[in-house]
């Protein structure tokens, strides 16, 4: 670990939220009010913070409590941005206490490691409170499958928090590209990735002896060391590396976009470059999906040494090609040599897609060119606003789920989150076997 600089970093982190923390929200401010949702946060790590600067743009919650087992940075942090923010919640280390205290709570935001989500989720459920749990969903098959048997047994929402089920862009590329303008045709091909430099891999650190977890407490949660506690995603036991934690996301979207999970996968990786770490620190995977118009198969990677091209989702058919990401500026749509221009303008004129310049490149006779031999496939652009943060809708969608007792669908419910669980995790197991492992149908359901 690169103890040196990452305390530099760590404590210009510091530096920065503090002043960050205490200036803007007393303009924006917050009051209570009779019908808001009582909330509570376990886990105000990177992810939970996201969550609840997200939380703390929207009307209508209440916090009343902040759990998290890191007292003297992640749990302060959040519990004083609250308070900034005219909240006045609990502070809590151990959820259990939580639990047995706050008996009016509407819902509960779970941002905590993986290993960590069954049975914190289970918990909540059990005691009658909603709830929001981060992806992945869990570090094994069988915690997943006992936080879909408690949603149902409890009657309360569960919400997985693979948000590009939320995402208006995503929406509208599945229900307007895809299903109704039929813009792809018959798609027979998927690839993505989600590739990060090696600086933005890199162990996190904790700002010195000040911040230290007591050893007691570490291992009463489930850690050997503040090492591993800060950098859980890279260990087995707690976390799935990179292949769970960022491609989960995108994975999701396979199954979603094709309405099938996959019938087998193949997967290679290894520890080829970070060798202090148990998970793989590179995983390239295929799988094999059946659709009701055939087989397609779909790659995924992820990197944790180069950043080149980022991360996106590209599913390919026999007469189109859409490119989609999270990513401003990602999301395009390609039409294929051979299909009518005449086909596409239709939709055009309906406003679903809109052409670009090199849309409909000209010679120099001024005739169009013979798509057959132009170099470049003709691009079309696909204007959806998304002016929110990345989890701002899927939060959304949450608590208006929560107002409603459910009249209102979640997005990405439990079962939902179950299928993506065995699709991700499969693929750890696919690269320790070194040869393709099957799925059932029967192993998508609880």
């Amino acid at each position: 670990m690169r103890t040196d600089v990452n305390r530099r970093q760590f404590l210009r982190s510091t530096a920065a939220l503090g002043a960050a923390l205490y200036v803007a929200p007393e303009v924006v401010g917050q009051s209570s009010k009779p019908d808001d949702l009582n909330v509570a946060i376990i886990g105000t790590g990177t992810e939970g913070q996201v969550l609840l600067d997200s939380c703390l743009k929207m009307k209508g919650l209440r916090f009343k409590a902040v759990c998290d087992i890191w007292k003297a940075y992640n749990q302060r942090i959040a519990y004083r941005r609250l308070k900034a923010y005219h909240h006045n919640p609990n502070a809590y280390e151990d959820y259990r206490e939580m639990l047995d205290k706050e008996k009016d709570l509407d819902a509960v935001i779970i941002a905590t490691p993986d290993f960590w989500h069954s049975k914190q989720t289970v918990a909540c459920l059990k005691a009658g409170f909603n709830v929001y749990c981060e992806k992945e969903m869990s570090n094994t098959l069988e915690g997943a499958r006992k936080m879909v048997e408690a949603a149902r047994q409890s009657g309360k929402l569960l919400q997985i928090g693979h948000q590009r089920r939320s995402n208006p862009r995503y929406i509208y590329c599945y229900g307007k590209i895809i299903k109704e303008a039929k813009l792809l045709n018959r798609i027979t091909t998927v690839s993505g990735q989600w590739n990060r430099s090696k600086v933005a891999c890199e162990d996190l650190g904790w700002g010195g002896a000040k911040y230290e977890i007591e050893q007691k407490t570490l291992e009463q949660y489930g850690f050997k060391s503040m090492t591993q506690f800060r950098n859980w995603r890279w260990y087995k036991g707690l976390g799935g590396g990179p292949i769970v934690d960022l491609g989960s996301h995108q994975i999701d979207i396979y199954s979603w976009f094709l309405g099938a999970n996959p019938i087998s996968v193949i997967a290679s990786g290894g520890t080829d470059y970070w060798k202090e770490h148990e998970w793989y620190d590179n995983v390239m995977v295929v799988y094999e999906y059946e659709t009701k118009d055939g087989i397609v198969r779909a790659f995924y990677q992820t990197l944790t040494t180069n950043s080149s091209q980022g991360y996106f989702e590209a599913f390919m058919g026999d007469e189109g090609t859409l490119t989609v990401s999270e990513a401003a500026g990602r999301t395009a749509i390609y039409r294929e040599k051979g299909v009518s221009p005449d086909k596409w303008q239709a939709w055009v004129k309906k406003g679903y897609i809109k052409a670009t310049v090199a849309a409909e490149p000209s010679n120099k006779t001024g005739g169009v060119l013979d798509m057959r031999t132009s170099p470049t496939p003709p691009k079309y652009d696909i204007a959806v606003a998304m002016d929110k943060p990345f989890h701002y809708p899927h939060l959304e969608n949450f608590f208006d789920a929560v107002r409603s007792g459910g009249k209102v669908k979640l997005n990405c419910p439990a079962q939902i989150g179950y299928e993506t669980a065995i699709t991700v995790l499969k693929v750890n197991e696919a690269v320790a076997a070194a040869r393709r492992l099957d799925f059932k149908p029967e192993d998508f359901k609880v």
